[in-house]
């Protein structure tokens, strides 16, 4: 009996191992400079999907900086955060554009009131994937058109992470009157609310051209299968391929926009369409960045980075580096996951608002 005892406890020590082992596989992280490192911190703990975030120093030379050293400049170190996430939940790309959305990366001198190399925006990779998905969510936002300067926010590989001195930890929290006067005073909530502010509002139909707001939804499972062909269904729902060469829109010229099949939501525009030889229909940039979500693909024996719609959560296919100019980028789409709107009825389907990407100059 003794001996029975003894194997299950080493079992359940086992299972409980194999538990926590899962667990940590369920984590990934992220390290960026975004300035002030109580900013960023208190931007990035809200959005769902991050377990933790962490202030601290990178991309210097020392170890151990202390907060002292790195605001005399003698160490070459960042402010930064590591963002410890879940990426079931939330995805490396879509952490990235929450990270775009509270900095100003045309700042190379440092952010708003807070001046000096250790306040300079950056990106730090932690693996190869990263390192592709941080490179396309940069030629995303530069594509935008959101900002009217260049994007100088480097893309670096990461090294040593060193937490910060722990009355920095959560400053937000437990300072709350100082860190509010001194967030009012940096001027970053005014300048984030000008360059976010006007998207938000043409998002809502509050804008200077109100517009009636869209709403794109998925569907379920069941009305998918109604709805979609069995290839429409295989490629959006279940991460499939369509034949090279053989499918609807590789080869195809009029002019108009992409949308997904099962949400309607715009995707891509026929101006940034080109012929890469590959069989499928290949995309410079997005029509509509917001409405893209790139994940890692670790599928086929290779790392990848997949391309999903935002609110149909469909498979799209898949983007590379090897694109011509102006970004560099091969979105290489399913047709299965596609519906071509044609310019002439983009009015019609209720996509008026891109009538002006076909007028004449």
């Amino acid at each position: 009996m003794v001996s029975g005892l003894i194997l299950m406890v080493l079992a359940s020590q086992r299972s409980r191992a194999e538990v926590e082992e899962k667990r940590g596989m369920k984590q990934e992280e992220a390290i960026l400079a975004g300035g002030c490192f109580w900013c960023i911190e208190s931007a990035l703990e809200h959005v769902p999907g991050v377990v933790e975030v962490m202030s601290g120093y990178t991309g210097g030379s020392e170890a151990n900086p202390t907060y002292e050293e790195v605001s005399a400049k003698q160490t070459g170190h960042y402010e930064a955060v590591k963002v410890i996430f879940d990426p079931s939940r939330l995805s490396y790309d879509e952490v990235l554009d929450q990270f775009w959305r509270n900095i100003d990366p045309t700042d190379e001198g440092g952010q708003f009131s807070d001046r000096g190399s250790q306040y300079r925006t950056a990106i730090f990779y932690l693996n190869e994937g990263q390192k592709r998905i941080a490179y396309a969510s940069k030629s995303k936002i530069e594509a935008s058109g959101t900002y009217d300067k260049p994007i100088v926010t480097p893309i670096l590989k990461a090294g040593s992470f060193y937490p910060a001195e722990d009355y920095h930890q959560d400053y937000h929290r437990k300072n709350p009157v100082q860190y509010k006067i001194y967030r009012l005073g940096s001027g970053r909530d005014q300048y984030l609310k000008r360059i976010w502010g006007k998207e938000k509002a043409k998002a809502t139909g509050k804008g200077d051209n109100p517009t009636e707001a869209k709403k794109y939804e998925g569907r379920t499972d069941s009305e998918l299968k109604k709805r979609l062909t069995l290839l429409q269904y295989n490629v959006t729902q279940k991460g499939g391929t369509e034949t090279a060469f053989a499918n609807e829109y590789w080869n195809n010229k009029k002019e108009g926009i992409y949308v997904d099949i099962v949400s309607g939501e715009p995707l891509f525009s026929s101006a940034d369409k080109f012929d890469s030889g590959t069989g499928w229909p290949s995309f410079t940039k997005p029509l509509a960045p917001e409405n893209i979500v790139q994940k890692e693909d670790r599928k086929l024996w290779m790392v990848r980075t997949e391309v999903r719609s935002k609110h149909g959560d469909s498979h799209l296919g898949h983007v590379f580096d090897d694109g011509p100019r102006p970004t560099g980028l091969r979105y290489c789409i399913n047709s299965a996951a596609l519906k071509f709107v044609p310019k002439e009825d983009l009015a019609k389907e209720g996509y008026g608002e891109q009538l002006k990407l076909f007028e004449a100059e």
